[in-house]
């Protein structure tokens, strides 16, 4: 039997790719038959750079635009700095089927369209039939598989749309702008192909009252830092949406011996960019702890012991900017402060560059 990893996004294709590499070729399955837009906000770190570099993609051949910048918008106020790191901007779509295409050829079985209907005593139930496997790793991102769910996450709806906004586009040429609202976040940032990249998280209640899309968006567009997408073209039919993402969350072992990578192990919040990062860190080091035949409770203590302080410190701070005297205060304080932002960027990485398989301390 061999190791099979469920979901064939960041997390599971960087695991594929290293396990091959092993000598452990695992079978990989996806539930989507073809590549697709994500809710993600696309924001590449330096550590993500690094990952994929050392997995033999360069996103920058792909179109990545470059991102130097950060803003912080409230209202009317707002506060920037340069990147502490190198950054790039790439879509899911494009970034994910390059990752495919990489990792395709060099695992055992690849499944398109298959998806997982459970965990049995020696593999899964498939909707192609039974798969036995020898470890499973789960790599279903933001959607949970069937019987072992995370715990269900605040009532809040996060939301995604693409725009062509070309006189926008370059005012945020290597910017990615955060913008708080009263009852959520948003983020804006370039993406390959002069689009821009909207995502964005609002509370259940908030939607429910406006009733709709158009509402809420009319919303955003009141904003200051939002109010240039006024005349910009949407260039998805409808935008992407999930609900109760568990923020904050993070699985400190595995009893039930199942591998866990990305979003099901830790949840960082999307304003801080490490989402990505995190996906691909997981991917790597579960290969790593592996290969070397660790267990899964080893592999789930280690990427714990990683993520633990980025995401409570990430939580902290959305916790503070969920309250306007809170946003208020922060941007005074990282405006007054020369070099805060590029701290707190600091503060929420998982890995220092280089480091990504190295021991936790």
């Amino acid at each position: 039997m061999r190791p099979l990893i469920i979901g064939a996004g960041l997390a599971g294709t960087a695991a594929a790719i290293d396990l091959a590499r092993a000598g452990l070729r695992p079978c990989l399955i996806e539930k989507n038959p073809d590549p697709h837009d994500k809710i993600c906000g696309e924001f590449l770190s330096g550590e993500a750079v690094i990952a994929l570099d050392a997995l033999g993609v360069d996103p920058r051949a792909l179109g990545a635009v470059p991102i130097s910048r950060v803003e912080l918008w409230a209202g009317r106020r707002h506060a920037a700095a340069a990147l502490p790191f190198p950054a790039l901007s790439l879509s899911r779509r494009v970034l994910d089927a390059h990752l495919v295409a990489v990792a395709r050829p060099l695992v055992a079985e690849f499944g398109a369209g298959v998806t997982a209907l459970g965990v049995t005593g020696d593999g899964i139930r498939a909707s192609c039939g039974h798969i036995a496997a020898s470890q499973i790793l789960i790599a279903t991102g933001k959607h949970d598989l069937r019987g072992h769910a995370r715990p269900a996450g605040p009532d809040q709806i996060g939301f995604k749309q693409y725009f062509a906004a070309p006189a926008l586009s370059r005012l945020l040429a290597g910017t990615v702008r955060v913008v708080f609202f009263p009852g959520g976040y948003a983020g804006l940032q370039p993406v390959e192909g002069g689009r821009l990249n909207l995502c964005l998280l609002a509370d259940g209640p908030l939607y429910r009252r406006l009733g709709n899309w158009p509402a809420l968006l009319a919303l955003l567009l009141a904003e200051p830092g939002l109010a240039g997408l006024a005349d910009a073209e949407p260039l998805l039919p409808r935008p992407l949406a999930i609900s109760r993402v568990p923020y904050g969350h993070l699985a400190a072992t595995s009893p039930d011996g199942l591998w866990r990578l990305g979003d099901q192990a830790a949840v960082i919040p999307s304003f801080c960019g490490d989402g990505m990062s995190i996906a691909l860190e997981s991917g790597r080091l579960a290969a790593a702890m592996l290969a070397a035949g660790a267990s899964a409770a080893d592999y789930q203590a280690a990427l714990h012991a990683r993520t633990r302080r980025p995401v409570r410190l990430a939580m902290a701070a959305l916790r503070l900017a969920e309250t306007r005297l809170g946003r208020l205060a922060a941007l005074a304080g990282l405006a007054a402060i020369p070099g805060a932002l590029a701290l707190l960027a600091r503060l929420t990485r998982v890995a220092e560059p280089g480091s990504a398989l190295a021991p936790a301390g």
